[in-house]
């Protein structure tokens, strides 16, 4: 994409304004955090058109870097709290703000931490997450966030092509897994489109997909516990290509314990986990607390 799609960037960071910040902060994005910042004033106004983000959003933002997305986040939303673990870009980016948006600079707030360590934010409770995540931790951080905030009712995020894949994956494809069900358990999940490599500094080697997440009116109904149901997934997946009688043994204490609860669950022994939905993985564990 050329640069003049972003010479109507107004307020939004172009590839010059994001490579003359960087330069003046002596940042250089690290593999480690898994830092591609996005440099495309359109991609940034894109993703926030597909997050529906309203005026009245108070959105939480992950991983804002240099502040690209947290721009257009704030342009739309009543209030932005941006989390960012790197002690330099957490520093950077409330100036930046009041640089380029001053008259929204009080509708900001900065957490200096580690989104996994994150158990409360600053002002209102969040009403949306829209964040392009870091790759390395996209899982875990949504899970968290998702877990932790459950005022947080819709979430777009940006994540490798393959784990939005894996994300929006219904039972039965073979992508289907540990991510797909744990993000079923929060939220009706699906693919919002896909982002082109050439819109990031530096071009990360992968493409990205947005995925979708609107939080379920309903939770499962289920008798058994979310730690419960996740330790279901996990013992299930951990052995993927095993049926769940034997998938399941070391979990139910022994192959009959997880046949007997699977036959009580309605669910075939002989099946496997990528065919499983959220609900019924419920339905075994509440089956296994029944048989203790």
């Amino acid at each position: 994409m050329s640069n003049s799609s972003t010479d109507d960037s107004g307020p939004l960071l172009g590839p010059a304004d994001i490579r003359e910040l960087a330069g003046a902060l002596r940042v250089r994005p690290t593999k480690q955090r898994g830092q591609n910042f996005v440099i495309d004033a359109n991609t940034v106004r894109r993703i926030v058109r597909t997050a529906e983000v309203r005026p009245d959003d108070v959105v939480v933002e992950i991983g804002p870097g240099l502040g690209s997305l947290t721009l257009g986040l704030l342009e739309a939303a009543d209030r932005v709290i941006a989390v960012e673990i790197d002690d330099v870009l957490a520093a950077a980016l409330p100036s930046t703000v009041a640089a380029r948006l001053p008259g929204r600079a009080d509708r900001f707030a900065l957490v200096h931490s580690d989104a996994m360590h994150v158990t409360e934010l600053p002002g209102p409770e969040p009403t949306a997450l829209v964040a392009n995540l870091p790759y390395n931790v996209a899982v875990p951080v949504l899970l968290h966030m998702l877990a932790t905030f459950p005022s947080i009712d819709r979430t777009l995020v940006m994540v490798q092509s393959e784990v939005a894949d894996r994300l929006a994956a219904r039972p039965g494809n073979k992508v289907y897994g540990v991510p797909s069900v744990k993000a079923n358990w929060y939220a009706e999940v699906k693919r919002a489109g896909a982002i082109g490599r050439n819109v990031f500094w530096p071009a990360p080697n992968v493409d990205s997909g947005l995925v979708s997440l609107v939080r379920r009116d309903k939770p499962v109904e289920t008798s058994a516990t979310r730690a419960e149901v996740f330790g279901v997934v996990d013992a299930a997946f951990a052995q993927r290509r095993k049926t769940l009688r034997a998938a399941l043994a070391g979990w139910a204490g022994s192959a009959a314990a997880a046949e007997a609860a699977l036959v009580a669950a309605g669910i075939s022994p002989q099946a496997r986990g990528e065919a499983l939905t959220v609900e019924e993985f419920a339905r075994i564990a509440e089956m296994r607390e029944a048989g203790k």
